[in-house]
């Protein structure tokens, strides 16, 4: 498994987590990469997105509450994600691309996920 997620857990509105995610590879060092997430009944989406340079780009959903960085010396990505709402609630999913991560077309790596629950 290529991308590694942990973090994830129950939280109560307004709270925060942080979500980690380890990559298996040093190439990813030179990809993008992001959180997609995926809520009950829902289709998955673009959660936010970084580019090897440490470009970002959010979903309008998260902007202003949520903050993606990357150690590339660790080939690491995180997610801090504050004030948590019920609606947050999902899987989240590490991912990762040659090109970039945005919502127009699938990224090429994915984790197996990590469980958030915000609870109100």
């Amino acid at each position: 498994v290529p991308l590694v997620e942990s973090g994830g857990g129950l939280v109560q509105a307004g709270g925060s987590l942080r979500l980690s995610c380890v990559a298996s590879e040093s190439i990813f060092r030179l990809y993008a990469m992001g959180w997609y997430r995926r809520a009950p009944g829902k289709q998955r989406e673009l959660v936010a997105g970084i580019s090897s340079r440490g470009n970002t780009n959010y979903a309008d959903s998260v902007k202003g509450r949520f903050t993606i960085s990357r150690d590339n010396a660790k080939i690491e990505v995180y997610l801090q994600m504050d004030n948590l709402e019920p609606e947050d609630t999902a899987v989240y999913y590490c991912v990762g691309d040659r090109e970039s991560v945005t919502s127009s077309f699938v990224p090429d790596y994915w984790g197996q996920g990590t469980q958030v629950t915000v609870s109100s």
